[in-house]
Order: structure tokens, then C-alpha cells, then sequence
């Protein structure tokens, strides 16, 4: 149903078939034992079966017709595979698998790669349903799937089975034409944009961070801060995984400048319609009631989405924090204890909320 000379680009990564031209980078993976985890089903175990696995084996599940084996490909060489397999070309439904080298995970290839031959086959109509199914212990690639877009649709008890013994999996799954469902990623006032983060961002991101006492003193993240760091959250961190997400926004005032701060959602819980909100302010836009300003933006935002209520959850000894709270217009429900990272340890915490129909902008 697709070419057997499939190739995604991604930001970072090639995919592509495997061909006699790897057998050197297969051999290193074999040689350091990852061929269980960074290589599709079947592959050998030894570096005899190398040539035959790069001629036939590895070309089997496209011969068969049942989808393809891509090797994927970075700026250091091989780093894992990604896989669809069970392609029902009938009904548009195909599953995907994908395993990352150990030396090269946490960097989120998995979830590139993913995003990347997921939106291919939806894209392309090739597909209507992409399915992802994960073990309920792998908290990793249930990571994954939620951040490459995929939405939780249950548990198969027992369905999956390892050396240990059987295990649930959680079964994902993506539809064409669910990227059209993303939220809007640019939101504006009179004095305030809300956009997307970019790679130029990450400079001042880096100046806000370093040597400034508060942010020191109240994100965790901010110890030892890195250009680095800043790269990754400006490029993918920061980018939402999928529809749905209330995501994260860089606040810029309209008449443009420099990087003011940032507002985004820390966590959603959609059965519940409640989303927690956090933020932070850079050193040269502050006093300018800027934070005040983004957190209404992204509530009602939120509320667009659905939401019936957003909460803040702000330290006992915050007290600018608590202000714009109040200012953003939430009402005070009550302390957390010990129930917000600050840097060395845990703080007691304010919890603020609105509920939707109660955001003023007065």
C-alpha cells in the first residue's frame, strides 16, 4: 500500500528502510546488546545474521504486506526503530511499535519518530487509525504516546506478555484529522501575545534564569540552567503532544520586545474538567501587570477548551504569586500541605481556583 522506499523527515531524525549499507550499525547495536529493545521483532542476535536479516528478514513484514521496518536515524547514526505492523488496509487501521537505543533515550526520539510516521500515514489518507499499545507499568512510553498525540482509550487486561509474565496494556489511539482538532496556539489582548515558543526564545530564557533571586528561589527546574536546556524546552518541550492539551504559551507584549515570561497548563485532568495552571515572569517585565494579565488569557482559554475549572497552586511564602492569583481573579480554597517542588525539598501551598463564568476583566 506504500512504497517500500518509505522516508520521513523529522526535525531530528530519518526514517528509513533498513538496508545493506547499516549492517556496521547494526553490528554495534548487537555487540552492545540492545538488539532486544533498539531493533525490530526478529532481529538477529548474533552478527552472522546480519546480511541475511539486511536482505530478507527485515523486509518481510512489507513483502507480506502487513506494514514496514524503519531504522531511525540521527545525527549520531542509528539510534532505535519504529515500526507499523497489523495493517488492515480494508478497514485504514495499522499499529506502531518503536524501540530507542539506551544511550540515546530521554532525548525524545521515541516521541518524534512516533509523531512522524503517525502523521505520514494519517496525512497521506494511507490510514484513518493509528493504534499505540503500551505496558500499564511503562509510565516512559505511556509518555510517549500522550505527547506524539495519542488519546487513552483503555486497558487490555493480560494482553501483554514479557519474560515476567503476562501485563496489561494500555491501548492508544489516533484518528485522521485530529491534528485539526489542536487548540489555538496564538492568543491575544491589547497588550499581551501568547504564542508558541521558538528557538530564539531560548537566550532570554537563559538570561531570565540565571542570577535572578525569585525564580531561583521558587522553580525547581531553574538549578544549574543551561542554553542547552532552554534549546530543548523552546524546540519540543514546550510544543503541545496532542489535541486537547492546554499547552504552553511565551507572553510577549504585542508591540513586540523581548521574551516576558511564560504560562502554560502543568496538568489536566479531563474527567474531572480541571486544569492547573503555573507561570512565571522574567526580571525586566515584571511590575507591569503582565502575569496578571496571561493567567486570565490562559484561563479563559481553557475554558474554550472545555474546562470547567483551572487552579494555582502557589507557595505559603510566595506572596507575589498569591497577589496576581487574587488579581487573575481565583478565590483562596484552603493549604496543601507539602505539596509543591521548590528547590530542596517541598512546600505548603495555596490553592487558588475560578470556575468557568466567574473570569472578570475588570
Amino acid at each position: 500500500m506504500f512504497d517500500e522506499r518509505l522516508t520521513i523527515n523529522t526535525e531530528r531524525l530519518i526514517l528509513r528502510p533498513f538496508g545493506p549499507g547499516d549492517a556496521g550499525q547494526v553490528r554495534a547495536i548487537i555487540e552492545d546488546g540492545a538488539h532486544t529493545t533498539a531493533l525490530p521483532p526478529g532481529a538477529p542476535g548474533h552478527a552472522t545474521g546480519i546480511g541475511q536479516w539486511l536482505a530478507h528478514g527485515v523486509h518481510e513484514l512489507w513483502r507480506s504486506g502487513q506494514g514496514i521496518h524503519l531504522a531511525m536515524h540521527a545525527r549520531d547514526g542509528m539510534v532505535g526503530s519504529i515500526s507499523m505492523f497489523k495493517a488492515q488496509w480494508g478497514a485504514g487501521i495499522a499499529e506502531v511499535g518503536y524501540g530507542v537505543h539506551p544511550g540515546y533515550r530521554r532525548r525524545g526520539y521515541a516521541t518524534e519518530a512516533v509523531r512522524g510516521l503517525a502523521g505520514r500515514l494519517l496525512g497521506t489518507g494511507v490510514l484513518r487509525r493509528v493504534e499505540l499499545r503500551a505496558n500499564a507499568d511503562n509510565l516512559a512510553s505511556i509518555r510517549v504516546a500522550e505527547k506524539a498525540g495519542f488519546a487513552r482509550e483503555g486497558l487490555l487486561r493480560g494482553a501483554g506478555f514479557e519474560d515476567d509474565g503476562p501485563h496489561d496494556l494500555v491501548v492508544f489511539g489516533r484518528l485522521r484529522g485530529d491534528e485539526r482538532q489542536a487548540p489555538r496556539r496564538r492568543i491575544e489582548s491589547e497588550r499581551l501575545v501568547l504564542r508558541p515558543f521558538a528557538r530564539q526564545d531560548a537566550f532570554d530564557m537563559v538570561e531570565a534564569v540565571r542570577g535572578d533571586a525569585e525564580i531561583a528561589r521558587w522553580m525547581p527546574w531553574a538549578e544549574g540552567y543551561t542554553l542547552e536546556r532552554a534549546l530543548e524546552w523552546c524546540t519540543r518541550l514546550a510544543h503541545a503532544p496532542g489535541p486537547g492539551y492546554g499547552g504552553n504559551f511565551a507572553i510577549q507584549p504585542r508591540d513586540g520586545g523581548r521574551l516576558a515570561g511564560a504560562v502554560g497548563v502543568q496538568r489536566e485532568d479531563h474527567e474531572r474538567g480541571d486544569a492547573e495552571l503555573g507561570y512565571w515572569i522574567a526580571p525586566w517585565a515584571r511590575r507591569q501587570g503582565y502575569a496578571v494579565e496571561a493567567v486570565r488569557m490562559a484561563t479563559a482559554h481553557l475554558f474554550d477548551l472545555g474546562f470547567h475549572r483551572a487552579h494555582l497552586l502557589v507557595a505559603t511564602g510566595n506572596r507575589a504569586s498569591q497577589a496576581v492569583a487574587r488579581k487573575a481573579g481565583f478565590i483562596e480554597e484552603g493549604i496543601m500541605r507539602q505539596a509543591l517542588p521548590v528547590p530542596g525539598g517541598w512546600a505548603d501551598a495555596v490553592l487558588f481556583s475560578i470556575l468557568n463564568g466567574e473570569i472578570s476583566w475588570q
